[in-house]
């Protein structure tokens, strides 16, 4: 493969970067060329040295989708970076995607009981408006109770789901780092 097909290679795979950022790799790349090609090798070797553009790109977006979700939390930022993790391996499907549904079924099923303990006095209060004959002093006395456990849990949710979030991210950069190299003691 000769540098214009490398470095054509590896700008189309990294189209999802912006157009700076893209830039700023390409140029390392003609720099490992150019060094390269001082030392004496052929463009066939640098480029077989370097490796698959395809690869790199792949390592490269998903260092820069974990930075990125380090930076600003948000629900897409976890997704990418999560896809891009997956992506550097067939691997990482089973090794990421498991505990990642598995954890977001735990935070998800703690929120969905938090409110549905803090809104059980107005389903009391709409059952009293629907069935006035039924109302009972206990039905609301626990409904009360459950919506002061929801809100305690509520608060603890928050909490966990912080903690599981941040958790997650140093698993998915300890996958990455594990599949681009192993991990190496510096």
């Amino acid at each position: 493969m000769t540098k214009e097909q490398f470095l054509k290679q590896l700008h189309s795979a990294l189209n999802r970067l912006s157009h700076e950022e893209r830039q700023d790799i390409i140029q390392d790349y003609e720099e490992h060329f150019l060094i390269g090609l001082e030392e004496g090798k052929t463009e066939k070797e640098i480029a077989d040295a370097l490796g698959s553009p395809n690869q790199i790109a792949k390592e490269l977006l998903a260092s820069y989708h974990l930075e990125k979700v380090e930076s600003t939390v948000t629900t897409g930022n976890i997704f990418r970076a999560i896809w891009a993790v997956i992506g550097l391996g067939f691997f990482n499907l089973v090794i990421v995607l498991g505990p990642f549904i598995a954890l977001a079924s735990l935070i998800l099923s703690g929120w969905a009981v938090s409110v549905s303990f803090v809104v059980s006095p107005i389903l009391v209060l709409l059952t009293i408006v629907i069935q006035p004959d039924t109302f009972e002093y206990f039905s609301l006395f626990f409904s009360v109770l459950l919506c002061g456990i929801g809100l305690f849990i509520g608060i603890g949710m928050l909490f966990s789901t912080k903690a599981v979030v941040k958790g997650f991210v140093r698993y998915l950069k300890f996958n990455a780092k594990l599949v681009k190299g192993g991990l190496k003691h510096d």
